[in-house]
């Protein structure tokens, strides 16, 4: 008797709990959903102006520009290619051995390497340079006409070069092809051996 008195005993504690259990499950949900949602709007709202401010901040910086008919000198570097750029305050055409920047290197790839250090500092429509350069390959020369160009802007301001710095413009890549050694194919490519 003792057993069936305590088993509808239990039966009804379970079922005067499962209706507590999912009432504060509910709860539980509703009141986890709202604050989650209100998150989200609140990031989404603070993202967007901190994006403005960095736009702002790329299109805007300060520099003091060279004197009228006056330049800025630099030499670029990169494997066996040496540029050296001069820099000129005003919108003129870019030369690169005496001939237009863009027919010199026909490529895109190897324009928009070069204009790079402009792109970045927001100062392309303000400077024009002529470079000459000797040595190497195409790949290599632009590459020193972008060393040389971003080190001539560097000499403008201390906010430009800080740009230029942090994405590795004004460090002079010093790779470069390992000589050949006697006894060997090339730098250390040895020859093939052969049994007989």
């Amino acid at each position: 008797m003792t057993t069936k008195s305590t088993t509808s005993k239990t039966a009804a504690v379970k079922t005067a709990r499962k209706p507590k259990s999912a009432t504060t499950a509910a709860a539980k949900k509703t009141a986890s959903t709202k604050p989650v949602a209100v998150k989200r709007a609140a990031v989404k709202h603070e993202a967007v102006p901190a994006a403005k401010e960095h736009e702002a901040k790329k299109a805007v910086l300060a520099h003091q520009p060279p004197a009228t008919g006056k330049y800025i000198f630099a030499t670029g570097r990169r494997k066996t290619s040496v540029a050296n750029v001069r820099l000129f305050s005003g919108q003129a055409e870019s030369m690169v051995n005496k001939k237009p920047f863009k027919n010199f290197f026909s490529y895109s790839y190897y324009q928009h390497d070069i204009l790079k250090p402009f792109e970045l500092t927001g100062l392309g429509s303000e400077y024009s340079f002529v470079a000459h350069v000797n040595g190497g390959g195409p790949h290599s020369q632009a590459q020193a006409v972008q060393h040389g160009i971003s080190i001539a802007l560097s000499k403008l301001s201390e906010e430009v070069r800080k740009v230029l710095k942090k994405n590795g413009l004004l460090t002079r890549d010093d790779r470069k092809k390992e000589r050949k050694k006697p006894g060997l194919k090339r730098a250390r490519r040895s020859p093939q051996w052969a049994k007989r």
